[in-house]
């Protein structure tokens, strides 16, 4: 029915309730995001069922804690917990003080397919990758009752992935510092979530292969001009250069810090300062090295009618991914800038630990 809510949709007001501290109902259970969890909402929800708390294998690899269903573990909620134990579980901001959170006892019977559901949810909301998961009796009752989103059984990991087709929503004339025969498009995902921008340098010719880079938002360097990394100088450089060529096209992907978002790029910072590098950093929040969909990038080359480009970029990964969406790379244009003693050590880590060619 058309005034029906589509799993995408459903999928992006379950988000939305998640950031705010509410409950979703998910399959036949209910969950809550730790990181977002008020007290009288843990003493409500414990009146319904037994909690378990999800966190991802590389948040229990740090708490020594066994992930008995590989990239995830179910810890058992002790009686005594609260809010604060379990946001203290969630969050590696004080492990280093407080390093003893256990014994935490893994559950490893039954399936844990929604508990798997239920982080990859919270983390696409950009949210500590922690979920409470709570058993239902009566998932429809239950959601009705209390006025909750309800995400059918069916519901996929590919429902929850940010990856949507985009459409183009608006584009205008943008004279710019790099080139003032400049073009800023706009492109929305059909679940209404973030926005990405494509800026066209010139008029490149779709039939030929288009001088293109992959950037993804960095509001500390990009902005603010960050020291810490090297965000900045390569938007700046690469748009300088297509401007130096007369055309390129510079997509802007809003996947801040890797894809976990502002708000964790700031806690990885700070883990950082204790001494552990950006993967390290990235692991200990639960995270990945690398949360981000470059296909979004492939999408928005299509839609703009390019199939080959040259990339500008040092990160392989970009490379193999535009090959595997069918966009034609002829070849890799390096983006090398000079380093500072801020971020030495971060390029460090990107040649070492995630293959950039610098």
């Amino acid at each position: 029915m058309p005034l029906f809510p589509t799993p995408s949709e459903l999928v992006a007001r379950a988000r939305a309730d998640l950031r705010v501290g509410l409950p979703v109902v998910l399959g036949n259970t209910t969950i809550l995001a730790a990181e977002t969890l008020r007290a009288d909402r843990l003493a409500a929800i414990r009146t319904v069922g037994r909690p378990v708390l999800a966190i991802t294998d590389r948040r229990a690899a740090t708490l020594k804690a066994v992930a008995y269903d590989g990239d995830l573990a179910r810890i058992a909620l002790p009686d005594e917990a609260d809010a604060g134990w379990i946001r203290a579980v969630a969050d590696p901001a004080d492990d280093l003080r407080m390093p003893m959170k256990g014994p935490l006892l893994a559950e490893r019977r039954g399936s844990a397919g929604l508990h798997r559901l239920a982080l990859a949810l919270v983390k696409s909301a950009q949210l500590l990758p922690a979920a409470l998961v709570i058993p239902l009796r009566d998932a429809v009752g239950f959601a009705e009752t209390h006025l909750l989103t309800r995400l059918a059984p069916s519901v996929t990991q590919a429902d929850l992935s940010q990856h949507h087709a985009l459409s183009p929503v608006a584009a205008a004339r943008l004279p710019m510092e790099a080139a003032e025969a400049g073009r800023l498009h706009i492109f929305r995902p059909e679940n209404g979530g973030t926005e990405h921008y494509a800026i066209e340098i010139g008029r490149p010719d779709r039939a030929a292969p288009v001088l293109a880079r992959l950037h993804s938002a960095c509001f500390t360097g990009d902005v603010l001009g960050s020291l810490k990394c090297d965000c900045g100088p390569q938007l700046r450089t690469a748009l300088a250069r297509m401007g130096e060529d007369g055309a390129g096209v510079l997509l802007y992907l809003n996947q801040e810090g890797r894809g976990i978002g502002l708000a964790n790029k700031m806690r990885a910072y700070s883990l950082q300062d204790q001494g552990f590098d950006t993967v390290e950093a990235n692991h200990r929040l639960g995270f990945e090295d690398d949360e981000r969909d470059f296909r979004l990038g492939a999408d928005i080359l299509r839609r703009m009618g390019f199939s080959a480009v040259r990339l500008m970029t040092n990160n392989p990964r970009k490379v193999t991914m535009m090959k595997e969406e069918g966009i034609t790379v002829t070849d890799r244009v390096p983006l090398v800038t000079p380093a500072n003693r801020h971020n030495a050590h971060y390029l460090d880590v990107k040649a070492k630990k995630s293959g950039h060619l610098l």
